[in-house]
Order: structure tokens, then C-alpha cells, then sequence
């Protein structure tokens, strides 16, 4: 009998109004488990108990904040093996992915624990005598966190630690299609409460974007949104919190781009390419879904990349060797399969890939594709398509290249392909993206340094690293009269 789970609301685990089923991508035939699904009263309830729980954390010293910051970062660490496997059958990428994700996520909460000791204000001399200026960071209350099904674990946690770090409660409204890796994530956050973390400061309440999201954002009780999604939805996340002033951070779409230069290193180049196009099946917003390449080199890239496209195992995401597992769900396959025929009509040429395939297990499998003799004007190099599709744009210049790797309405991340550091010095100036990468793959990145683009892609304060205090703070300033009195 497949057990529910339930949502996380002022330190208990309630049933919900509903349920949903989730499934394995890989294996459709397995439930991975029943879901609740709140209403308003718990939402209701979550924000109430935020509140009351963020006034207590305020009191509670540094150093245990720290332990139990660190604390829940070990125990994912720990469980890594366990809960990657969890989060492989219920989003699709695979083993080792999984695994991986889970671990990063836990340093995450480590990082964030050693920042909590590192809180330090400023202080200044005013313009006028005898008097001091001191500036510190606090809390910003209540956070709404809105996160995504590509990165379940990871994209998370990078939300809720420094939002706990920094003294704030949380309100997390995780993507319906991956409910587990939310539910295991509260678990471990939920054992701290007997080591000080006061109940009601987390809260996990599952349900859909369109009610308890929509729900959520407009809430005169949250002080601030972070959300990581897609353009529209974040639009109306926008218009949504306005009315309330809240303080918003949007990571949303992109398209991002990976220049091959005429003096690169192909071996370099194909394996940054296959790694950031087709990796977690091209469902990462720092996904290089445009190859810039120099005509010099086009033909011989275009080949060793159709070789390795084609050589890429396509399987079961628990499979020993898979490199690319399912597609997180149905709609999103029918959705790339969209793409493919849209490249098709647009003229495109297609080299390979992009079939739907069958494994020993049913699921929602597809090879990755690549396309050739495409242009910057095609939607399929103008949208994002969250899609294992590789579009190869030829160009005659560096300077060229440059130019089509900027136009574009998105900008978080972009990357070259060179052995000149004068090349790589001036792309690395000039790229109108929030990420640069020199001679690797478009995607992977750091917790302790910040993240987020530009254009479409991004808006508010940055992601990660001691940048996320401008999110998770509010800034005050002090002025005291030190003079002796006359």
C-alpha cells in the first residue's frame, strides 16, 4: 500500500485537502508515492506560525544557529547515496547526478552555517562631530520560496539556507512533479526542532502554482519571493506581489550560448558541448542550447558532436552507464517533440537524435539532438526549450560570434572556446550575461560565489554566495551621539 506524505505546517505533519500521484519517468509503472496537497487554511496556518517562530529565531544565539545550520547540511550529506536515488526516480536525471545534486545541496547548508558567524556590521564616523554610524544586516521576515523540478534538492536549499542563515522563516512551495525530494529535504530540516530550531519557522506546504503559489505571492504576510521558474510565470509572480511591495528575487529563462573559436581545442569543445547541452537531458537553465561555432571548424565539430550525441546512452536513470534518463514528464516530452518539428518546418537541417525510445521500462525517453544551419532568428534559438537539443549557429569571426552570442533577450550564462587569452579576456568583458565561462561546459557553477543573469532571465538581488544577503536583508542604519555632554 503506497504511503502519503504530508505537509510540513508549524512543526507538524498534516494531511492535506487532496492528494496527487507521482511517478517515475523512468519506470511509469512505479508510483513513487502519494502527495498531500494543501488549501488555504494551512497556508493560512504556515504563515501564521512563521511569524511567531521567526520573532523566537531572532532570540536564538549564533553558535547554535550554526550547529543546526550544520547539522541538517551533514545529514545530506550523509544521506546522499539514499535520497539521490529518490530524487533520480522522481525527476529522471541520472544516478550520479542525483547523488551529486544531493550532496552540493548539503554544503550549501554547511556554507550557510559558517556564514551566520560571519554577520559582521560596519560602522563610520558621520559628517557631523561626536556622532557614530552604524550599519548592520536583519532579518527581512517572512520567505516564500517557489522552486523548480529540474534541480528539486539543490535550487532549494540554496533558497532555504541563507533564508534561515540570515534569521528569516520560510513558507516552500516546491514543483508539484517532485514532491519526495521536498518531503525528504523536511524531514531532515524537522529534527532540528528538538535542537532549537523553533517550530514554524519552516514550512513545507505542497500544492499547485496556480492556487497555493498564486496564494502565496499575493499573502500581505510575506515580506519576500524568491522563485525560480519560467519567464511567464515569474512575470505574473511580479504583478502578483506588487501590490504588497514585496521584495522579489526571479531566476527565470534562458538561452544560452557556447562560442567555438577557429583556435579552440575540439576535444575541449565537444566535451563541453555534449555535457552542457545534453546533460540532466538539456533540462537546466544553464544549458547551451546555441553552439556558436567558426566556420574554420564547423564541419569537424559538427561531426565529433553527432558522434558523441549518438554514442550518449539514453536509459533508466537507476541504470549503471546511463548518461541521459527521461524526460521529467509527459507534457515536457511533448512539448520537445514540438521543437523538433518546429526546427524541421524552420528550415533547420537535422543531423541526428531527438527520436522518442523505448527501454526495458517505460518511461519518457528520447536521443539528443542536433541540428545544423540554423540562424539566431529561429524561435528554436529564441526560446528556451528545457529540451536535449543542440542548434549549431555557423559564424565567419570572433567578432561575429560575439554578436550572436549577445542577441538574445535572456543572459545568465554564455561560454567560449579559445586558446587566446585575448579573445578570452575581451568575451569575458563583453558577454551581456550574469555568468561566464572560459573553456568549460555553460553549465555548473559554485554555491560560494554569486549566480543569476541579466535581460529575461533574472531580476533582483543575486542567488548564492554572501551576495544572497542582499536578499535576505534589510539594511539598517544607526547614528549615535557620542560627545560628552556640556
Amino acid at each position: 500500500m503506497t504511503t502519503t506524505k504530508h505537509n510540513y505546517i508549524a512543526g507538524e505533519w498534516l494531511a492535506g485537502a487532496d492528494t496527487i500521484e507521482n511517478r517515475n519517468p523512468s519506470d511509469l509503472s512505479e508510483v513513487v508515492g502519494l502527495y498531500a496537497q494543501a488549501d488555504e487554511a494551512q497556508l493560512n496556518k504556515a504563515l501564521d506560525a512563521a511569524q511567531q517562530a521567526q520573532k523566537k529565531w531572532a532570540k536564538v544565539g549564533l553558535e547554535q544557529k550554526q550547529s543546526i545550520l550544520q547539522a541538517i547540511g551533514e545529514e545530506m550529506m550523509a544521506r546522499a547515496a539514499e535520497l539521490g536515488e529518490l530524487l533520480s526516480r522522481e525527476e529522471g536525471k541520472p544516478l550520479a547526478e542525483g547523488k551529486g545534486e544531493v550532496y552540493r545541496a548539503g554544503q550549501f547548508f554547511t556554507y550557510y552555517a559558517a556564514e551566520v558567524l560571519r554577520q559582521i556590521g560596519d560602522m563610520a564616523d558621520s559628517v557631523r562631530p561626536d556622532i557614530e554610524v552604524y550599519v548592520q544586516r536583519e532579518p527581512i521576515g517572512t520567505v516564500g520560496i517557489i522552486s523548480p523540478w529540474n534541480f528539486p534538492t539543490a535550487t532549494a536549499v540554496w533558497k532555504i539556507a541563507p533564508a534561515l542563515a540570515f534569521g528569516n522563516a520560510v513558507i516552500w512551495k516546491p514543483a508539484n512533479v517532485v514532491p519526495a525530494s521536498a518531503v525528504a529535504v523536511a524531514e531532515i530540516i524537522d529534527r532540528q526542532t528538538d535542537k532549537g530550531l523553533p517550530k514554524g519557522l519552516f514550512n513545507l506546504v505542497m500544492g499547485s502554482g496556480g492556487k497555493i503559489g498564486q496564494m502565496l505571492v499575493e499573502s500581505p504576510e510575506v515580506n519576500a519571493i524568491s522563485f525560480t521558474g519560467s519567464v511567464e510565470v515569474g512575470k505574473g509572480i511580479a504583478a502578483a506581489a506588487i501590490g504588497n511591495l514585496t521584495k522579489l528575487q526571479m531566476e527565470m529563462g534562458s538561452k544560452n550560448a557556447l562560442a567555438v573559436m577557429d583556435d579552440g581545442n575540439l576535444d575541449t569543445a565537444v566535451a563541453c558541448a555534449l555535457g552542457g547541452a545534453f546533460g540532466g537531458s538539456g533540462q537546466k537553465c544553464t544549458a547551451s542550447s546555441r553552439l556558436v561555432v567558426h566556420s574554420d571548424v564547423h564541419d569537424e565539430f559538427v561531426e565529433r558532436l553527432t558522434a558523441g550525441a549518438k554514442a550518449m546512452v539514453v536509459d533508466n536513470a537507476l541504470k549503471v552507464g546511463t548518461q541521459i534518463g527521461p524526460v521529467v514528464s509527459k507534457s515536457q516530452l511533448q512539448q520537445n517533440m514540438d521543437y523538433m518539428m518546429l526546427a524541421k518546418e524552420e528550415g533547420a537541417e537535422h543531423v541526428c537524435g531527438g527520436e522518442r525510445v523505448e527501454r526495458d521500462t517505460e518511461g519518457y525517453y528520447m536521443t539528443p539532438a542536433v541540428f545544423v544551419g540554423t540562424s539566431n532568428k529561429m524561435r528554436i534559438n529564441r526560446e528556451e526549450m528545457f529540451a536535449p537539443i543542440a542548434c549549431v549557429i555557423k559564424v565567419d569571426s570572433y567578432e561575429e560570434a560575439l554578436e550572436t552570442v549577445n542577441d538574445t533577450n535572456f543572459g545568465l550564462t554564455s561560454g567560449i572556446i579559445t586558446e587566446s587569452l585575448a579573445r578570452a579576456t575581451h568575451f569575458r568583458r563583453n558577454a551581456q550575461t550574469g555568468c561566464v565561462m572560459v573553456n568549460l561546459a555553460t553549465a555548473g557553477t559554485d554555491y560560494h560565489v554569486p549566480f543569476g543573469g541579466r535581460g529575461d532571465s533574472s531580476y533582483g538581488p543575486r542567488e548564492q554566495g554572501q551576495y544572497a544577503a542582499e536578499f535576505y536583508t534589510s539594511v539598517k542604519t544607526s547614528y549615535v551621539h557620542s560627545g560628552m555632554p556640556v
